[in-house]
């Protein structure tokens, strides 16, 4: 992966590009962007530039063989940890780190959803748990075998369990030496105070809808119209522009599973709310998740539309026409409840908490929210 083929983030680039050329690297880095900033895209890049023979100002020469090596995540002193979908054959990366390099390289802005989905472990909660924080440590014991860095590339570190994280703190506080970290994440906020204190944080800030119109263009060979009307409605995220193009039968699932909930919550049918339930408990955490964040998504743009912005409403065809019906039910009176249920419900379902007994709880909530008078 090379700077150029990264979406936008010229100012992270740049700042990149100096570190290596100056010799002036940190030894942990915490890459911080939403998803679909191309941030994990970025770490590749950055670690082919570090590596590179035949390195420029500008960044790698994308030729020589440590470039070939990293571009295909197979450098002896390039060490990847992922989140993973905990079971008896599989405990840390290594045990899938050839289904996540196929991955990558077919998408260098994969999001955690796509990567359980190919796993086929959709219904399971992603994590980093603590026999991989020994692993790391036991490979940063080695010596480099080609170059003079070792680099530790981990995804999603806000994915660790507390005994994980710990020991991450205590290899950043006492690093061996020559060893860089890069921290790629989409939430900072749920990583430990401690752990951002001892990095330097690089930001990746939303992609304009003009750089990913181009993209769109370049990458897909789509008509310009097309191109714009993806971007807009991607909010920023390049990877979710992609699903846009690939995937349309996901986001009509939303739509449709949203609805049905908010019918139920209209007018409560107590067996109808059960099979819902039922339904919904069943579909794994990743995907209850997103449940909740397009609820909220909807929210937003119910409220954008009722108060004349409507301009700032990104959405088109089914969706679009539900939410002219569905707008007038949010209001001033409840909009901040209905978020702060969705998101305290997104919360505790990240802590493993009963889906069944929250999906109720929510129904009966949203139910005497919408009804308000």
């Amino acid at each position: 992966m090379l700077y150029n083929q990264i979406i936008g983030q010229t100012e992270a680039k740049q700042r990149l590009a100096k570190m290596v050329n100056q010799n002036r690297v940190p030894h942990a880095l915490l890459f911080s962007g939403k998803e679909g900033s191309g941030n994990l895209a970025a770490a590749s890049a950055f670690a082919q530039h570090l590596f590179c023979s035949q390195k420029t100002d500008t960044g790698a020469c994308g030729a020589c063989i440590s470039c070939n090596k990293v571009a295909k995540l197979i450098h002896p002193d390039v060490h990847l940890v992922v989140p993973i979908a905990k079971s008896k054959d599989v405990k840390k990366t290594d045990d899938v780190l050839k289904e996540f390099r196929e991955l990558f390289l077919q998408n260098p802005y994969i999001t955690l959803n796509e990567w359980f989905n190919e796993q086929g472990a959709e219904n399971k909660q992603p994590i980093i748990p603590v026999e991989e924080a020994a692993d790391i440590l036991k490979k940063l014991n080695y010596t480099s075998y080609e170059g003079l860095y070792k680099l530790m590339i981990i995804w999603q570190p806000e994915k660790m369990n507390v005994e994980a994280a710990n020991k991450l703190l205590k290899i950043l506080e006492e690093p061996p030496e020559q060893t860089i970290f890069i921290l790629v994440t989409n939430n900072p906020e749920q990583l430990l105070a401690t752990i951002i204190s001892r990095v330097q944080t690089i930001p990746f800030y939303n992609i304009s809808e003009t750089e990913i119109t181009q993209a769109l263009i370049q990458n897909f060979n789509l008509n310009v119209d097309v191109a714009k009307q993806t971007a807009i409605l991607a909010n920023g995220n390049y990877a979710e522009a992609v699903s846009l193009l690939t995937h349309n039968e996901e986001s009509v699932s939303f739509l449709s599973n949203f609805q049905s909930f908010m019918r139920l919550a209209l007018k409560f049918d107590c067996n109808k709310a059960l099979v819902w339930i039922d339904e919904n408990a069943s579909i794994g955490r990743e995907k209850q998740k997103q449940f909740f964040q397009y609820g909220l998504e909807v929210f937003r743009d119910s409220l954008m539309y009722n108060y004349g912005s409507k301009d700032l409403v990104r959405l088109s065809g089914n969706e679009k026409q539900f939410l002219e019906k569905f707008a007038p039910f949010i209001n001033q009176k409840n909009y901040e409840k209905l978020v702060e249920e969705f998101n305290s419900n997104y919360y505790y379902i990240e802590r493993n908490a009963n889906p069944k007994i929250l999906f109720m709880d929510l129904i009966l909530k949203t139910n005497e929210l919408i009804n308000l008078k």
